[in-house]
């Protein structure tokens, strides 16, 4: 007797880069996905981000960009200790003015 297979699982390859306002418009696209063999740390996803908009508007904005992955606020910690599992997002919200 063979039993109904179930929903196939989709396997998680990507993490997402997702920039909001003044990172939009450095970046010049509001997202990016990274192929990803595994989890990989905040910092390789900086330096993917780096590498695929090369130039200092985007560098200057990141690095003063506020960091969620997924809901969650990321510290100021070091980016390395920082593990982004694949299917997640990591969004950069750089300062914004008024309250």
């Amino acid at each position: 007797m063979s039993t109904p297979s179930g929903p196939s699982r989709k396997v998680e390859t990507t993490v997402t880069a997702r920039y909001w306002a003044g990172a939009r418009a450095a970046a010049g696209v509001a997202e990016d996905e990274f192929e990803v063999t595994g989890p990989i740390t905040l910092a390789e996803v900086v330096r993917r981000v780096l590498t695929a908009h090369p130039g200092q508007d985007v560098a200057r904005t990141i690095g003063v960009c506020s960091v969620l992955l997924g809901d969650r606020p990321v510290s100021s910690g070091d980016a390395a200790q920082v593990v982004v599992d694949p299917g997640s997002t990591v969004e950069f919200l750089p300062p914004f003015a008024g309250g």
